[in-house]
Order: structure tokens, then C-alpha cells, then sequence
């Protein structure tokens, strides 16, 4: 406004001027005659130049972030040859190799120190598989493995082992309800039942507005609390109407027949679920699927736990798992920013997968290769931009991540063992299936999920609103940002390892479709003008944070 106002008054100035000398010609004379050195001077005064207007250079460098590159490299990254992209294992380096020589050709820098690839953060994990010979008995009765029985995480029952197992209801513990008061289960094993207690209505109790809390839409919550309790291991025991343990056995069979993985030092406290049939539930409880119900309907009419009505017999177990030693690596590219190089802005995206179950690969296009390749797409418009004299004032590590599918590991290897001090990183946008629809979006117009932003940073949120509302204009979908929601998304993908170090996050998400951690989850079905969008709304975001004059404040501290 200041620069088309100062315009227009010289432009009326110049426009009265010539009029004055059209009407008045023997004054103008006069005025010479008088002050010929004046008129002389403002003869050859030149005309005033208005500095253009800077251009809007996230416009710009936001625009290179096209579909076609993003297909170029996820037909690549998300195809057969890659094997699925499972974790330590050769699609997976094949992967790092691609997105490592991609960081080197955009000119970035490798900034990993002592690495034979100084893009590749290396380090070593532990593989264990489940083995042939698990038995469980109950009062003198065989019962067999992934047929009866199954498990998850890790066994203390490397050989044959005599358990007094407790009763601990539903395994919740929250604000009004614990299933824990007055009891000890430090090194004990628990009989947990999958589920939660119900209303009059025959709603969840504990959740949201009638809806099913996190205790019931996942059992890694209850396995969770348990282990903060000391328990050793949890034995869940499935009685909901409906439910069927042989099929769900065989369903669960191939990925529980895949490796799980850890650290080798980890500090994190071992969690073993296993599953038991209804029948063998009752076996280990010394009871029946009528005094089950009993003691369901007693804790729904109560709204909170009952005593137990039962005494659990002891159970006779063997489950023993095999590990071997293999490496893994994230892959970095550093991009130096200018005047305030010494902070640094994170985007990150995991591009590990499944990899092959049943003969089938899983090449998981959306989970995670869509944000992946915007990544790599983020990292060009960057280094473009610095190289026609652009660049960020503050330095950019790109980092795709490995073992997110084991755990959140990779990133979690990177902020225990950071490259960069986590006190000059400002922020990690992390990008995890960004090139799909689910179904409460069919149908409908552009979105993406938003998860995180406003937990640790009120500036970040805005920013990020800001960005969508100038560029992008797409709905901003909060729901899972809901700290009651029951998918708990906010704990699932690699920002979290970022946040709980108190760094400000943005987690970008287009919610879970039919073909999450399926074979089905393919390039043929990606929506790139979608995809595209969602990844420059990401830039956007980053442009600005880059750039402002002030680092984002650490203001808020929400769950």
C-alpha cells in the first residue's frame, strides 16, 4: 500500500506540473528568468524509481514439487525389486543406496562423520524369531502354538517354565478406574481380558463421547501399563461375543511368524502379549464362559472393577525365540542454511516396509513411500533454491528413517544419537502416507491430517494454518490430534521420538485405507495431484520456518 500511495502522489505532482505550464506559460518564463540555475536543476532531476516487489520465492520453489517427479521416484522405490523394504534386509539397503545418491546429486552434504557413506547412519540391531517347540499345558492339557496360543514382543520362556498366573480384569488404569488398586504384579504374569466394560446403553464406559477408548481398540495399551507395573509377561484372553480365535490365529500367523526387532542395548522394558483361546482362558482362569460373563456384567453394572471370581491354575509354558545380530541405517542429506545456520529444521519420513509375506511383497507406496519420495522432493526445491541464491536462513536435515515399522526405531536411533545437537533443531515435519484416501474422505474435497502441531508449539499450529491458507487451501483434518483418540496416531509414527525430547512436531497423515499393510498397497493406486499438494503445504510450512526472523517458541506442553 505505502509503495502504490508514494506512485500515485508523484504521478498527480508530475500531472499538475505539466498542467501549470499548458495554463500559465509567462510564469514559468518568469520563474526561469529568475532562477535559471533552479530550472535548470529540475530539468535534469531523474524520474524516481519504485524498488520492485520481491517475489514470493516459496511460490516459486514450491512449484518445482510436481507429480511427475514424485511418481519418477516411487515407481522405484515402491516396486518388486525393492522386496517390500523390510528392515535389514536387501530392499532395504537397496532403497538407502537409491535416496542416499539422490541426497549426494542435489549437491547436498553427507553429514554423517566415520561412515564408510557419510549419508548413512549405520547401526546395529537384534533380530529374534519365534521358534519351533512353544507348548503350553493347563491342568495336565497340550495345548499348541498359533493354534491355542500365540505371542508378540519377547519371551521369557526360552525353556520350559511353571507360571502362577493373576487375574487382572480388563488391565485398565486411568482417572476413576484401575484394575490395579491394591494389587502387586511386580514379576508376576498376568490374565488379562481383551475388551472394555460397557454402560447400560452398551457403550464403552471409558471413552469419548460413547466411543471405544484406547483400552479397547488396542492391546499394546494394556500391555503398555502392565509392563510400567513390572509385570512380566500378559496373557489376553478374548471372550467378546463375535470373536473367533482360529481364524484370527490364522491370520495373525504370517506376521507373527516375521522378526521383531530391537536394540541391543535397550533400556526400554521388555513387553511379551500372548494370546490364548477362549477355552484356554477358561482353563487358566479354573472357570467358565457363563462366570466370565457374570463377572462382565457385574463391572459393567458397577462402573468400575469387581473382586475376581476366579483362581487362576498354574500353567506349564515353553516359548523360545532365536536372535541374530544385523545392521540398518538411516539415510541424511544436509543442506547449510545462511545467517542462522547453527539451528536446524527436520524433515523426516521412514522408508522401510513389510516386505514379503506369504510369497506376496508388500511395496507400501503409501506407507511410507509417499513420504519418502516428498522428501526427496522437499530436499530438490531446497537445494534448487540455494543454488539460484535463495537458500534458508537455517540449516535443512532431510533424514528418511529406518525400522518404523519395528517400533519407531530408526528415529529413535537418531535422537539418542543425534548428528546435530536436538537443542539447535527447531522442529521435525514428519511425512507418513500422504497419497492416499480413507474413507471418511471419499468423496470429498483435499485433506490431510494434521497431528501434533499445536502439543509443544503454538507458533508451529499457526504457521502451519497460515501456510495452508495462503498456498495450499486444503481442510486441515484435527480429529486424531484428539489426546482421547483411540488409534493413539500421535505415538505411531517418528515425530514422537522428536517430541518426547520436547521438540515442536507436525505429523502429516492421510489416515488409513483398506490396503494399509497390505500387498494392495501399490503405485497404480497413489493420488498424486493429492499427494502433490499435501507435499508442498509440508514445504511451505518449512520455508517459513526456515526463514522467520525468530526461532518457534516451546509454549504449550498438551498430550
Amino acid at each position: 500500500m505505502k509503495k502504490n500511495s508514494l506512485y500515485t502522489l508523484l504521478l498527480a505532482a508530475c500531472c499538475t506540473t505539466a498542467a501549470v505550464a499548458q495554463q500559465a506559460p509567462e510564469k514559468v518564463k518568469v520563474k526561469h528568468k529568475r532562477g535559471k540555475t533552479e530550472a535548470a536543476a529540475a530539468e535534469v532531476t531523474p524520474p524516481v524509481k519504485l524498488p520492485p516487489e520481491e517475489a514470493d520465492w516459496a511460490n516459486v520453489y514450491g512449484a518445482s514439487i510436481t507429480q511427475a517427479d514424485l511418481r519418477e521416484h516411487l515407481t522405484v522405490l515402491a516396486s518388486d525389486a525393492y522386496e517390500g523394504r523390510e528392515t535389514g534386509e536387501k530392499g532395504q539397503k537397496m532403497a538407502a543406496e537409491y535416496i542416499s545418491q539422490r541426497f549426494k546429486d542435489l549437491g547436498l552434504t553427507g553429514p554423517v562423520p566415520n561412515s564408510d557413506n557419510p549419508y548413512l547412519q549405520h547401526f546395529t540391531m537384534e533380530r529374534s524369531t519365534w521358534a519351533d517347540g512353544g507348548t503350553l499345558k493347563v491342568g495336565g492339557q497340550s495345548y499348541a502354538w498359533l493354534k491355542d496360543f500365540y505371542a508378540y514382543g519377547s519371551s521369557p520362556f526360552q525353556t520350559e517354565t511353571t507360571v502362577q498366573p493373576v487375574f487382572a480384569g480388563y488391565g485398565i488404569e486411568q482417572e476413576g478406574y484401575s484394575d490395579y488398586a491394591g494389587l502387586d504384579v511386580k514379576g508376576k504374569d498376568l490374565i488379562i481380558l481383551i475388551g472394555e466394560p460397557l454402560n447400560a446403553a452398551g457403550k464403552p464406559l471409558l471413552g469419548k463421547d460413547g466411543q471405544g477408548s484406547k483400552w479397547g481398540m488396542d492391546f499394546r495399551a494394556k500391555s503398555i501399563k502392565a509392563a510400567e507395573k513390572g509385570a512380566r509377561t500378559v496373557f489376553f484372553v478374548d471372550v467378546t461375543p463375535g470373536s473367533d480365535f482360529a481364524k484370527a490365529s490364522a491370520r495373525m500367523a504370517p506376521y507373527i511368524s516375521r522378526p521383531s526387532i530391537t536394540f541391543l542395548d535397550s533400556k526400554e522394558t521388555p513387553r511379551s502379549s500372548f494370546f490364548v483361546s477362549p477355552a484356554v482362558g477358561y482353563k487358566m482362569l479354573g472357570t467358565t464362559s457363563a462366570t466370565i460373563a457374570k463377572y462382565q456384567a457385574a463391572v459393567n453394572k458397577a462402573g468400575k472393577p469387581v473382586s475376581g471370581m476366579f483362581k487362576p491354575a498354574k500353567i506349564t509354558i515353553k516359548a523360545p525365540k532365536k536372535k541374530e545380530q544385523f545392521t540398518t541405517e538411516n539415510v541424511l542429506g544436509f543442506l547449510e542454511g545462511t545467517d542462522k545456520k547453527d539451528e536446524i529444521l527436520v524433515v523426516s519420513a521412514h522408508y522401510d516396509h513389510i516386505g514379503v509375506i506369504n510369497g506376496q511383497v508388500h511395496n507400501g507406496a503409501d506407507d511410507d513411500g509417499s513420504g519418502t519420495v516428498s522428501v526427496l522432493e522437499m530436499a530438490q526445491a531446497f537445494t534448487k533454491a540455494k543454488a539460484e541464491g535463495h537458500g534458508p536462513r537455517r540449516s535443512m536435515l532431510f533424514m528418511t528413517v529406518t525400522g518404523e515399522e519395528k517400533g519407531l526405531l530408526g528415529s529413535e536411533y537418531y535422537t539418542d544419537h543425534p548428528i546435530f545437537p536436538l537443542e539447535r533443531t527447531i522442529a521435525d515435519l514428519n511425512i507418513d502416507m500422504v497419497g492416499r484416501t480413507d474413507k471418511d474422505h471419499e468423496g470429498k474435497g483435499d485433506y490431510v491430517y494434521v497431528i501434533g502441531s499445536d502439543k509443544l508449539s503454538s507458533e508451529l499450529h499457526a504457521i502451519n494454518e497460515e501456510a495452508n491458507k495462503k498456498y495450499t487451501q486444503i481442510d486441515l483434518d484435527y480429529r486424531f490430534n484428539d489426546p482421547e483418540d483411540p488409534n493413539r496416531f500421535y505415538y505411531r509414527s517418528d515425530h514422537y521420538n522428536f517430541a518426547k525430547h520436547k521438540i515442536p512436531v507436525a505429523f502429516y497423515f492421510n489416515g488409513v485405507h483398506d490396503d494399509y499393510h497390505g500387498a494392495g498397497d501399490e503405485v497404480d493406486k497413489i493420488e498424486f495431484p493429492k499427494m502433490e499438494k499435501r507435499a508442498r503445504l509440508v514445504f511451505f510450512t518449512a520455508w517459513t520456518l526456515a526463514n522467520r526472523d525468530n526461532r518457534i517458541v516451546v509454549d504449550s506442553n498438551k498430550p
